[in-house]
């Protein structure tokens, strides 16, 4: 009876595990499919929220870069057009001007053409002349030169009309007779109810612009009509930003303002989305400040594509990394999900092993709970900071430290597939306990990434210098290994100092970067972090092996664009050095025990 009992039980079970592989056959396919659509989706959307995120920070970032040279190239103009003001006024007062409109003397007009041609050497004017209450020119600083403007009637021109009738006038037009643009500045000579004449200067543009074009991107100074009339590329001089009508074509023509130019629509437009398009797909970032006193406006622009491609490189790591973590859990799910079904069906035979399994799964939560928790808790903390330059320089050493537990995280998942259809449940357990490892490594990583490239919030508090520093050698670390660069790192009981960690973080990592550029063509290349302390300041030096710094920079090795790098913009050290001025430290440059170049930040204690 009993042995009855007992073969009717295996015929139970045999019944049972053949029901649940089949319906694990059936349900494998369905879910696999599942799997695949749902995995395509996560990406798609990682991937649109993660370029949209990247794309805006980066051209915010290049905006406000391109803000701060318009600014410059502005606050350039409004000085240079003051001075011409100033000149002016000062013009219109000299003695010689009356006596040479009164009386027509050779002797006067001579005396004073000399008097304005030295004026025009010494300010760098492009012309000074006098013109009569008639519109006649009866003296000029390029009177003795083949385009002599002595005798000429300007009577038609705004700017003579208007000084007149209005005390000064300023008007942009191209010369008649040199064919070059320029804005003239008028000023009415003798008292206002009786105007003996009028002195004008003409400024060229062409001169203060060639100066900009060493800066980044184009700059346009264009007219209310949208006429550009000075521009570092020649060839938009004299183009347009916007169609202009019949009407206001016909009172340029019959005004003369631009002579007999075609004023053609310009090789670049402003889209709808504030871009500007260029030949060959090329995309600008415009922002236009207004010049003083005037009704012009300049415009500077700068490429965009490189920073978008950069961004979409960004976007398209991350969204690879945030898919992989997220379907590594899905796995983790789907798999205690089979294996629920599966303690089901042998309940009566495996009730021991469950309740084992149970007590170590709940184990297992609330250790990934624990460890969540404090993720949550170390994010909060970091502020954001703002890192693509320098992420897009090391992304290749993340993507092999990514790769490796990958790969391994597969050949686990194949492996406890075939120990789970042999029942070998400590083996599955084991696997799936190194893969959870390997996943954590790779979210520690992606952590890393997603933190330096966010933007801080500039808040000092207590920062654990250890920490700083292992953060920057989780991003640099695979550079220095591939490199096979010697670096040797201070002891690990290193005090806290007064600062944010993000910006701290982004100033050892620039000086880690620049000691790796400096002993790359060394034989054996070597980098030394250490610190020196006293009772109130944290010394971390940054020290190489490499060429050392050349001496005509050294006294300026902190000033923007200046750097021993060919292909470098002199800009880190520079930035460096403001990050660690509003930490209340100082960066500095000292003598390398290394024999190289050497760097100290110097930071107080917590």
């Amino acid at each position: 009876m009993r042995t009855t009992k007992n073969r009717a039980k295996t015929c139970i079970a045999g019944a049972r595990k053949l029901h649940y592989f089949a319906f694990m056959g059936r349900l494998s396919f369905r879910s696999k499919f599942a799997f695949s659509i749902a995995a395509l989706l996560l990406l798609a959307g990682v991937w649109a929220l993660a370029s949209a995120w990247v794309q805006k920070e980066v051209l915010t970032r290049l905006g406000n870069s391109a803000e701060v040279v318009a600014r410059q190239q502005t606050k350039l103009l409004d000085s240079e057009l003051a001075r011409y003001r100033l000149l002016a006024i000062v013009l219109a007062e000299y003695s010689d001007l009356e006596e040479a409109l009164t009386k027509e003397s050779p002797e006067v007009a001579s005396r004073l053409n000399d008097r304005l041609a030295s004026l025009v050497s010494k300010t760098g004017a492009s012309i000074i002349y006098i013109i009569n209450e008639y519109g006649r020119v009866v003296s000029s600083s390029n009177a003795h030169t083949a385009e002599s403007f002595i005798g000429r009637n300007y009577g038609f021109r705004p700017y003579f009309t208007d000084a007149l009738s209005a005390g000064s006038a300023e008007y942009y037009a191209v010369g008649d007779l040199s064919g070059r643009p320029g804005l003239f500045f008028s000023r009415q000579i003798g008292d206002t109810a009786r105007a003996q004449g009028v002195a004008v200067i003409k400024f060229e543009f062409q001169a203060l612009v060639k100066g900009w074009t060493k800066d980044l991107g184009e700059t346009f100074i264009v007219d209310p009509s949208g006429v550009v009339l000075a521009s570092t590329d020649p060839d938009e001089e004299l183009r347009t930003f916007r169609v202009l009508s019949a009407t206001e074509r016909a009172h340029l023509t019959e005004s003369g303002q631009f002579s007999n130019r075609p004023l053609e629509p310009s090789l670049l437009s402003f889209e709808t989305n504030g871009m500007m398009a260029g030949p060959s797909d090329t995309l600008l970032l415009p922002v236009e400040e207004r010049i003083s006193e005037t009704t012009l406006r300049l415009v500077h622009a700068v490429r965009a594509n490189p920073a978008l491609d950069g961004a979409r490189e960004l976007a398209f790591l991350i969204s690879i990394a945030a898919t992989i973590i997220l379907a590594a859990i899905a796995m983790a799910i789907y798999w205690q999900l089979t294996r629920t079904m599966r303690m089901a069906a042998d309940r009566a035979e495996l009730e021991v092993a469950v309740t084992a399994r149970t007590a170590e799964l709940h184990a297992q939560i609330i250790e990934r709970e624990t460890a969540d928790r404090r993720f949550r808790e170390a994010r909060e903390e970091l502020a954001q900071a703002n890192r693509l330059a320098i992420l897009g320089s090391v992304t290749a050493g993340l993507i092999h430290q990514i790769n490796q537990p990958v790969a391994a995280i597969r050949t686990l998942a194949e492996n406890a597939r075939h120990h789970l259809l042999k029942d070998r449940i400590d083996r599955v357990s084991a696997n799936l306990l190194t893969a959870v490892e390997l996943t954590a490594r790779i979210g520690t990583i992606t952590q890393e990434m997603l933190r330096f490239a966010r933007r801080g919030k500039g808040e000092n508090t207590r920062v654990d210098i250890n920490e700083t520093i292992a953060g920057a050698l989780l991003l640099l670390g695979e550079r220095f290994h591939s490199a096979d660069v010697h670096l040797e790192l201070p002891g690990s009981d290193l005090p806290d100092v007064v600062a944010n960690r993000v910006q701290l973080e982004q100033v050892l990592v620039n000086l880690l970067q620049n000691a790796l550029d400096a002993v790359a063509d060394r034989s054996d290349p070597r980098v030394l972090i250490s610190a020196d302390m006293d009772a109130s300041w944290v010394s971390l030096i940054v020290a190489d092996n490499g060429p050392g710094i050349d001496p005509r920079l050294a006294e300026n090795i902190f000033n923007p664009f200046v750097t021993t790098k060919a292909e470098g913009l002199g800009l880190g050290l520079s930035i460096a050095r403001d990050i660690v001025a509003e930490l209340n430290g100082v960066l500095d440059v000292m003598a390398s025990p290394l024999g190289g170049a050497a760097f100290v930040v110097r930071m107080r204690k917590a």
